[in-house]
């Protein structure tokens, strides 16, 4: 859903490593856009970590900020809505003097918009994993994503995949334009040779976004960091993907929905149920809800979410501390942690 590890309200605070007032702020808010600059944006966007960077320093943008309802301070939806709004890709003296001038519209953009980054990359850091699943099961799979924006993570057997910079891999479904996702591997993953066969995609959102919308595009295009031209273009593949074969997008609370539409499955597929960055916008009852539910519905269950947001007791990865983990994913299979990621796709480093 979200582009970033602290991009949620609960991920927010834990991945910055603290919900404190920055000394001369007043604000947690100012905490959370510094850790933004620091553990997510540095390396990724020179501009974002810019202007998260001068947030954090800037007491009358604050203040703006700190006005709206907490889940909607997040860094990547308020940058996101002012890029929406009209921002260009500038210094942040230019950045900041369009967000005073431009707030009411701005803040109308957070206010009716949330965090729907669909990054189609990330089935890089899911394909071992759901390859392992349909070699075992030895029967195609059903796929049913929470928070699943516009839908675009449900094709990975459309797609083309490439680890470590070796061959490309692909699928007999496999279009020769469709995207290649290109991840750093490090670790025992179990990298597949072939593509898992999908016989049956769901997915289930708060608000789904339609590919053929232009409005909705242009949101998700707003939700890509600047500088990253790689993801537009692979934004734009997947959503022309989309657009061919729109998979069925189910309106609604995860928790009320997920066990009437995992019932819509076929018999004869194997259920997963999967997720990105999502559980962080539910309150900790909830997000254990969701757990206690989907192990009782008997599925495989692929969750990819900041360190903090899905804690086991005595699971937490032998040797890794909260800096290293910081600004990643933690990917589990049915609860068990398997492998760091990056929030984007773009590296699995496997336990």
């Amino acid at each position: 859903m979200d582009a970033g590890s602290g991009a949620g309200p609960g991920a927010g605070r834990s991945s910055g490593g603290g919900s404190g007032a920055v000394s001369g702020t007043g604000s947690s808010t100012a905490d959370w856009y510094r850790n933004f600059s620091l553990f997510e944006a540095r390396g990724q966007s020179d501009c974002y970590a810019e202007w998260t960077l001068a947030i954090s320093k800037d007491r009358q943008l604050l203040a703006l900020i700190d006005a709206l309802p907490y889940a909607k301070r997040q860094p990547n939806l308020v940058l996101a809505a002012a890029r929406f709004a009209g921002a260009g890709i500038t210094p942040y003296t230019a950045f900041r003097q369009f967000m005073f001038s431009r707030w009411p519209q701005v803040r109308r953009v957070i206010l009716n918009r949330s965090t729907q980054t669909n990054e189609p990359g990330r089935c890089a850091v899911f394909l071992p994993s759901l390859a392992g699943i349909a070699a075992a099961e030895g029967r195609p799979l059903a796929l049913l994503e929470v928070g699943a924006s516009a839908g675009l993570v449900l094709f990975p057997d459309r797609y083309r995949y490439q680890y470590n910079g070796g061959p490309v891999l692909a699928g007999p479904a496999s279009a020769p334009d469709s995207p290649v996702l290109s991840c750093a591997v490090t670790g025992p993953a179990p990298l597949p040779s072939e593509l898992p066969t999908i016989s049956w995609r769901a997915g289930i959102d708060l608000n789904p976004l339609d590919s053929a919308n232009d409005d909705d595009v242009a949101w998700l295009q707003a939700l890509v960091w600047p500088e990253q031209e790689f993801r537009q273009q692979r934004l734009r593949s997947a959503l022309a993907i989309a657009r061919q074969d729109p998979p069925r997008l189910v309106a609604g609370d995860l928790n009320q929905r997920l066990a009437e539409v995992v019932a819509e499955a076929p018999a004869e597929a194997a259920v997963v149920v999967l997720h990105s960055a999502v559980l962080a916008y539910l309150a900790p009852p909830e997000r254990r809800k969701f757990a206690q539910t989907v192990r009782e519905l008997g599925v495989h269950w692929l969750s990819n979410e900041g360190a903090q947001v899905l804690p086991q007791p005595g699971d937490g990865p032998e040797g890794i501390d909260a800096d290293h983990v910081r600004g990643r994913f933690v990917l589990r299979h049915n609860g068990r942690p398997v492998a760091l990621t990056g929030p984007h796709g773009q590296s699995l480093d496997w336990l």
